[in-house]
């Protein structure tokens, strides 16, 4: 038999399929790989179609179809929302430091007695903004304040909503870095099958472009440098924390991504293991 995505075509007799651009779509999504490439005109012999550009206008029809209820599938992943909060996270930090670094030249120039101390951020920084000559220059000092409450804000969103997407991961580094973690790898499923050699070095793209080129050693952690575990360790077990770590966080985000609950023995488990590796010999 030859499977063609209009019918199906048996000693030399057609059998056409369901009409329509939904189930046209599923024949696409079911048997894609099988079906045949025909000539026009075997689909209008079959009775599918009217002529060639019927034939074009029904195909286009099915793929779109197809394309809508795919783009719907992916959009309805419980990680989605998260990795475009995190998205979002890292948006207003890259905002909020702009205009931080505007706002310190503007003072420069207003405000000779100005001086690289203040640079650093901070409190100070903030103060002597606001006790500009310059309105508008306040103004301005008030808005990356504004963004610094809603960064916090949504920082602590991303921890609570990460606690409910990624249970496991989040209980061995904490739902921040859980999270960041997840969008570096682009999402919950991409994650799950990554090995734990790639989750150990996950945000060290400029370290390992270095790495390539022959300039620098091979990086020894990424994002999970920010967990206090790898931060904290002594330097000659740092990398021996990292990857172990590393190692539980691949298990633990196949445990998030297939079963979607917090397995308290793994996380047990996984605790100890980490933290014998900080160990010095």
């Amino acid at each position: 038999m030859e499977r063609y995505w209009f019918g199906d075509v048996e000693g030399g007799v057609c059998r056409p399929a369901e009409a329509g651009p939904a189930a046209l779509a599923r024949r696409i999504e079911t048997f894609g790989s099988e079906f045949g490439r025909p000539d026009w005109r075997q689909a209008q012999a079959c009775g599918a179609v009217r002529d060639r550009a019927d034939y074009i206008a029904v195909l286009q029809a099915g793929c779109m179809e197809r394309a809508r209820a795919r783009v719907a599938t992916e959009l309805s992943g419980k990680d989605v929302e998260l990795l475009q909060m995190v998205r979002t996270l890292d948006e207003i930090d890259h905002v909020a430091n702009l205009l931080l670094e505007r706002a310190v030249d503007w003072q420069a120039v207003l405000d000779p007695a100005f001086t690289r101390k203040y640079k650093r951020g901070g409190k100070a920084l903030a103060g002597r903004i606001q006790r500009s000559p310059s309105p508008a220059l306040r103004m301005v000092g008030g808005e990356i304040e504004n963004l610094g409450e809603l960064r916090n804000r949504l920082m602590r969103e991303v921890s609570r909503r990460a606690d409910a997407v990624l249970p496991n991961t989040s209980a061995l580094v904490g739902g921040l870095v859980a999270a960041r973690l997840m969008a570096e790898a682009g999402g919950l499923s991409p994650l799950a099958r990554m090995p734990a050699a790639t989750i150990q070095v996950l945000g060290a793209r400029t370290a390992i472009f270095s790495h390539i080129r022959g300039s620098a050693p091979s990086p020894k952690h990424g994002v999970i440098f920010q967990h206090r575990r790898v931060h904290n360790a002594p330097k000659e077990v740092r990398g021996r924390v990292a990857r172990v770590l590393a190692a539980k966080l691949a298990i633990g985000a196949r445990i998030d991504y297939f079963r979607g609950e917090l397995d308290p023995a793994f996380v047990e488990e996984a605790q100890k293991r980490i933290d014998a590796a900080g160990v010095s010999p």
